[in-house]
């Protein structure tokens, strides 16, 4: 786990970081399985608190690995550990499969998650930041609902997420285009907590200020913030259904084709 995230305790905050730097922390097989074992150690550790997750180096997270792309331009594959071989609707993690569990994770922690973001957070990336309870942002952070440029839905428990933040038309517009927005639109559009300088400095610091009240208050309101939810199980679902006629089609492949090409796709009817 540690070649890919790190975590640091003291004083109840847990200080966890993506260290793939030189590839922008995106995700590899085996950033999926440090990000599932970090949130289970977590969920597991006594005196927790409050949590900070950021990225080391230029980004947040770049979102899925372009090795894994490559890989899909020839045989198709997810981008998980397992491969194309993998069924995405078996549920591996209670309503979430293994993929899901690297963002749902962090929304099923007991405390509250912070995520810091710099740089980019694209696709699975921004994925992941939606795990989160809070996302404080640095002014020059850019997003998207990058997956419909690989000819795929966003399939990380992202839409159950983004269904209690965002307007429903703003949702469709972003996950139709997977245009890249700013960290100025995110906290209009209800994505950003906070713009802040220093999003880490500042998430670590609101960390320390919620390790201060009563963890019991602290968890309970955590319990009932989640409860106000919809049930997550059939959008979850939903997402791994859909992501699986997708991956390896013609028209997928055909979009991964393109944009490894550097030429424009050349669909299929649907």
């Amino acid at each position: 786990m540690e070649e890919r995230v790190s975590i640091t305790i003291s004083e109840g905050v847990a200080d966890v970081r993506l260290v793939r730097a030189d590839k922008m922390n995106a995700l590899d097989f085996a950033m999926f399985e440090a990000l599932v074992a970090a949130s289970e150690r977590l969920a597991k550790e006594k005196g927790l608190r409050a949590v900070a997750l950021s990225g080391e180096g230029k980004a947040f997270c770049a979102g899925l690995d372009m090795g894994r792309f490559a890989a899909m331009k020839d045989k198709g594959g997810n981008g998980i550990p397992g491969g194309e071989n993998r069924d995405l609707s078996v549920r591996t993690h209670g309503k979430a499969n293994f993929a899901q569990q690297a963002v749902w994770g962090w929304r099923q922690l007991p405390v509250p998650v912070i995520a810091a973001v710099h740089g980019v957070a694209f696709g699975g990336g921004f994925q992941l930041a939606l795990g989160a309870d809070m996302r404080f942002l640095a002014p020059d952070a850019r997003m998207s609902i990058m997956e419909i440029k690989w000819g795929l839905v966003p399939d990380m428990a992202g839409t159950p997420i983004l269904a209690t933040l965002v307007r429903d038309d703003i949702l469709r517009e972003l996950a139709y285009t997977g245009r890249i927005f700013s960290a100025q639109e995110a906290m209009s559009y209800g994505l950003a907590t906070r713009i802040c300088d220093d999003p880490r400095a500042a998430a670590l610091e609101t960390a320390r200020e919620i390790a201060g009240k009563s963890p019991d208050a602290i968890r309970a309101i955590k319990r009932m913030l989640n409860n106000l939810s919809f049930d997550p199980g059939p959008a979850l679902l939903a997402e791994s259904v859909e992501q699986q006629k997708l991956i390896g089609s013609a028209n997928q492949t055909e979009a991964v084709r393109a944009n490894l090409e550097k030429r424009p796709p050349h669909f299929a009817d649907a």
